[in-house]
């Protein structure tokens, strides 16, 4: 779909035309733009694995861990996703034989998830053709790719995502 004119411009063109200038709005359609672009190459990148984004990251963290399991609890955490979200992920893990549940010897009624030789395989693979096409960010550097996590790092900390810069983890290793 290649349009003659920037259609985000356009429409806040109109936007300011009715209710005023805002680069909010501007800013923010143009992140949801971007998320679209970048959703449809990342899940292109990992269809040949039968992943998508969400489930690749599930499978990334399990691989931080030193034991490569970690308490469902603990991966919706860790990946700011509802508890729902990662029943589902870890069951289509699981089906594809990527994943298994365990018994969590630590909480008699919590369930691990541990990472299979095969889900450590297609990781490996996976992330093999995430970083050639440099996550869909291949038109930034490496300066301007910093910048656009500081700018969104500013965004998740006012939200609440964590308290910033102020508090550093006690041990950068842990899951």
């Amino acid at each position: 779909m290649n349009l003659s004119f920037d259609p985000i411009e356009r429409a806040h063109e109109n936007w300011s035309r009715r209710w005023g200038a805002s680069p909010a709005m501007a800013a923010v359609t143009s992140i949801m733009r971007a998320q679209q672009i970048l959703i449809g190459q990342l899940d292109n990148a990992l269809k040949p694995y039968e992943l998508t984004f969400a489930r690749y990251e599930a499978l990334v963290l399990l691989t931080f861990s030193a034991s490569g399991q970690v308490p469902l609890g603990k991966i919706g955490e860790r990946l700011m996703v509802h508890p729902t979200s990662v029943t589902n992920t870890i069951d289509r893990l699981e089906r594809q034989g990527l994943v298994r549940r365990r018994p969590n010897p630590n909480d008699g009624r919590g369930t691990l998830a541990e990472i299979t030789d095969s889900g450590r395989a297609v990781v490996e693979d996976a992330t093999r053709d995430l970083l050639a096409l440099d996550f869909g960010l291949d038109c930034y550097d490496e300066d301007e790719l910093w910048h656009i996590h500081s700018l969104f790092t500013k965004l998740r900390v006012d939200f609440g995502d964590f308290p910033g810069d102020s508090e550093v983890a006690e041990d950068p290793t842990e899951i």
